[in-house]
């Protein structure tokens, strides 16, 4: 296959601070909302794996435990930052997509002044990247905001986390700028419908179910202004900057071709984009207005708002990608699949991972046209990996094949789609390194090219070793994609 990946093609790979980081009450860090993240080892049920009651914060918040707590010591990489940067370098990495710990930088997120050990903690990791030459793509917010934020405030259904937010925005600017030229400001920002405490610091039993999707969408409108002004002072401190939105691009596919699955299909795509609508068009799509008044929704908006957000539209597109999925009208005893994620009806064309997630390589290539025939905009795809089991053999090694054959052909597609006219920025798959799952909290379910000897109950060395996938990306790397 013709290689059509631009030469200054930003690979690398993708952790996040509530993930990856531990040292959860260290150096004046604040407790975050992922730090209430609970490892339920026999909860199968997807809305009750991220479901937090004030009765879970307040026996969350009393406890020190981090055996059913995972997020609170992650892979530790607050204290191997430096060794795991190294292996990325080894790897080739051009870029390395991760997150600030907004409850790092400000314990409580209302604070006037920031935590002077935070702001120094990514200094250090921002300049040994730089060591390395590995341009850092920074997050913003990555489903861990100060706990305190929510219990004192409401989450972001109240508008005044919209200053707290760019008050942490101008902070992270200013002390990065010299270090950091491209920013996302809200990770997965469609996410708030289907966890909204760790999304937005919603507690959903503080709602009656009729008032809730009102909340949501107010919450998610605050959102969008805080990044909308979030993007105009980037552009002031740091006037190279590049700002970008995340969405998850959950692809839908009609069951049949049968007009209502199509309808129904084209439905949740649509609302899939009404995230980066806002944020890259810069308007809200006409029928959600439609679709609140026949809800009853009334979102409030000062009178500057639309103005915001059509004047402050982001530079790119990022996304994460894992599945694709299947909708119909007539869903009904029909076979689901999706994991803790999102559902659908299976799709009898793909096989599935060990975590039920379809497996859809051309559908990653259907995604990308689609966002970019949309949105005429740069795309960069952030997320993208295969969450599996690993066995380490008697010899130390790990043999990750599976691994290497889901990224390689969704590689594949990705240059398909570049020859197809789109432009991507880069490719950082997820997890680049094991780090703790956002949905399920376990470590057994691991993405990366580097092992972390750690079990789902935190038992282990945290010792690093390369798995046979290390190996097939550095040459796909050092290759521009040439040698898969």
């Amino acid at each position: 296959m013709e290689n059509y990946f631009p030469k200054n093609f930003m690979w690398g790979g993708s952790i996040s601070a509530n993930q990856a980081e531990g040292a959860w009450n260290e150096d004046g860090k604040g407790i975050s909302v992922a730090d209430l993240a609970k490892f339920q080892p026999n909860e199968t049920d997807y809305h009750k794996q991220w479901l937090v009651t004030r009765a879970d914060i307040k026996s969350g918040v009393q406890t020190h435990d981090t055996t059913f707590y995972p997020k609170r010591h992650g892979n530790d990489f607050y204290h191997h930052y430096e060794e795991d940067i190294e292996k990325f370098a080894e790897m080739g990495f051009k870029t390395l997509r991760l997150s600030i710990a907004w409850s790092r930088i400000f314990p409580k997120g209302d604070e006037e002044k920031p935590n002077k050990s935070g702001i120094a903690f990514y200094n250090n990791v921002f300049k040994t990247l730089k060591k390395y030459n590995i341009e850092p793509l920074v997050t913003l917010s990555h489903y861990e905001m100060p706990l305190n934020l929510v219990l004192k405030y409401g989450g972001w259904y109240n508008r005044k986390l919209i200053k707290f937010f760019l008050n942490y925005s101008k902070n992270v600017f200013t002390e990065y700028k010299q270090y950091v030229k491209y920013w996302i400001t809200f990770n997965e920002i469609d996410s708030i419908f289907r966890h909204p405490f760790t999304t937005a610091g919603i507690i959903e039993e503080d709602y009656p179910p009729q008032k809730l999707e009102e909340v949501i969408y107010q919450a998610l409108h605050h959102q969008f202004i805080a990044s909308a002004l979030s993007t105009k002072m980037l552009k002031e401190i740091i006037p190279n900057g590049q700002m970008g939105c995340m969405i998850t691009r959950s692809l839908d596919y009609p069951e049949t071709c049968n007009p209502d699955d199509v309808l129904l299909a084209q439905k949740l795509n649509r609302n899939n984009y009404l995230y980066s609508d806002v944020q890259a068009r810069g308007k809200y799509p006409s029928y959600i207005f439609n679709e609140w008044q026949k809800k009853n929704i009334n979102v409030d908006m000062e009178k500057d708002d639309l103005d915001i957000l059509q004047n402050n539209t982001v530079d790119f597109i990022s996304f994460s990608y894992y599945m694709s999925l299947v909708s119909s009208i007539n869903d009904n005893n029909k076979e689901k699949v999706g994991g803790n994620f999102i559902t659908g009806i299976k799709n009898k064309y793909l096989k599935t991972s060990d975590w039920g997630w379809q497996i859809d390589p051309k559908g990653f290539r259907i995604a990308l046209i689609g966002l970019y025939d949309r949105y005429q905009m740069p795309l960069w795809c952030v997320e993208n990996g295969l969450g599996a089991k690993d066995t380490v053999n008697e010899d130390g090694s790990i043999n990750d094949e599976y691994r290497i054959n889901y990224l390689k052909k969704h590689i594949e597609q990705m240059n398909l789609a570049i020859r197809d006219g789109v432009k991507l920025i880069g490719y950082t798959p997820w997890g680049c390194i094991d780090l703790v799952s956002a949905d399920t909290s376990q470590m057994s379910k691991r993405y990366g090219f580097i092992y972390v000897d750690l079990d789902d109950y935190g038992n282990g060395t945290y010792s690093r070793k390369n798995k046979k996938s290390f190996y097939w990306y550095k040459n796909v790397i050092s290759s521009n994609g040439e040698q898969l």
